[in-house]
Parts: C-alpha cells; structure tokens; sequence
C-alpha cells in the first residue's frame, strides 16, 4: 500500500524530513540523486532542491513544475528504513521491464 506525504521539512543540504499519513517520519538524504542525470541534475542548484513542495492530489514531494517528483514508495523506504514493497523488486533473472506509476 502507498503511503502518502502529508508533511516535508527542509534539514539543511539535501536532506528532507518527510511524514507519511500513517504517522511515520523518517529523514531522506537526496544526495545520492545528483548523480543520476536526467531531471535529478536540477538538484546541484541547492536552491531549486530546496524549493519543494507537496502534491497533495499525488502524495509525492515535488520540485519545479512538477517535473521532478519522487515515487512515494521509495520515500517510504528511505524514511522509514524499510524494505521496498515486493511488486517493486525486480526477480532475479527477469527480463521483464517495470514501470512504477503514481495512482491517482
């Protein structure tokens, strides 16, 4: 199940602590997506990074115009310390491609 964020707070370079609407809190370190490329490279502008904002309708951080986001399950994870949920974890062996996608 999708836990929504329901609350985000800036802690100083690229961490956020974020709450989740079953109550759990947890801080995230974003740092290890300034190297993934793509859209993540907006986050080396520390003040693009820091300019976040929850999508209520999504349950997801977001920066920009909602062109950067961050699949709940995987802040879930992060925050929490725990495991990813299965349908996530690709099998070993598998060929097959996932695609994660927001449910509305």
């Amino acid at each position: 199940m999708i836990k929504d964020v329901v609350s985000a707070i800036y802690k100083g370079g690229y961490k956020i602590e974020v709450t989740f609407e079953d109550g759990l809190t947890g801080i995230v370190d974003f740092s290890r997506y300034l190297n993934q490329g793509g859209v993540f490279e907006k986050f080396r502008d520390i003040e693009f990074f820091k300019n976040f904002r929850i999508n209520r309708e999504l349950g997801v951080l977001t920066w920009g115009d909602e062109e950067v986001d961050i699949a709940p399950e995987i802040l879930y994870a992060e925050a929490t310390n725990t495991p990813l949920p299965e349908w996530m974890n690709p099998q070993q062996g598998s060929s097959e491609n996932l695609t994660y996608q927001k449910s509305s």
